[in-house]
């Protein structure tokens, strides 16, 4: 029995998939693949990437083979502190826009095994959004994998 497609909103804290797919498999996320397998099912009425703007080839053609999937990118510069660490967090960027996507559509997808999203997911399920999450099993935060509505497990299959 085909269910009925549901309107989606994606949301991707790209650092967060970068480096945990590269800790575990040592190969990137395939991106073009997760779009059409989304697609496939349900009705991807907004898709958000969250990077930070670094001046290099390899990062500006990343971000262009993403607007070119479908992917809106929002940028934030890269601040390198004086003590040689560094800073590009999208937490609150990616909460409000999932705050105000909750209008408009019947589940969220976020992309991320960051913990610090596991009350806004939380959150939105006491709003009746579904809110499904995508990360590396070993590196995704328990916290965030009981917050949302179902767990996928980003495995070598989903690297390019």
């Amino acid at each position: 029995m085909q269910q009925t497609p549901r309107r989606v909103a994606i949301f991707v804290d790209v650092q967060n998939i970068y480096y945990t797919t590269r800790e575990a498999y040592g190969r990137p996320f395939n991106y073009r693949a997760f779009w059409q397998n989304i697609a496939a099912q349900d009705e991807i009425v907004a898709a958000t990437a969250y990077a930070i703007a670094r001046d290099d080839d390899g990062q500006h053609k990343f971000q262009s083979a993403l607007r070119h999937i479908g992917f809106e990118v929002k940028l934030k510069p890269y601040i390198q502190r004086s003590d040689g660490s560094a800073k590009g967090d999208w937490d609150v960027g990616i909460t409000i826009d999932m705050m105000e996507a909750v209008r408009e559509v019947d589940k969220v997808i976020l992309l991320s095994g960051d913990g610090d999203f596991d009350l806004l997911l939380t959150k939105l399920a006491e709003y009746g959004v579904r809110c499904d999450v995508y990360g590396v099993p070993s590196l995704t935060a328990n916290s965030l994998v009981n917050a949302c509505s179902q767990f996928h497990p980003i495995t070598i299959e989903d690297l390019q």
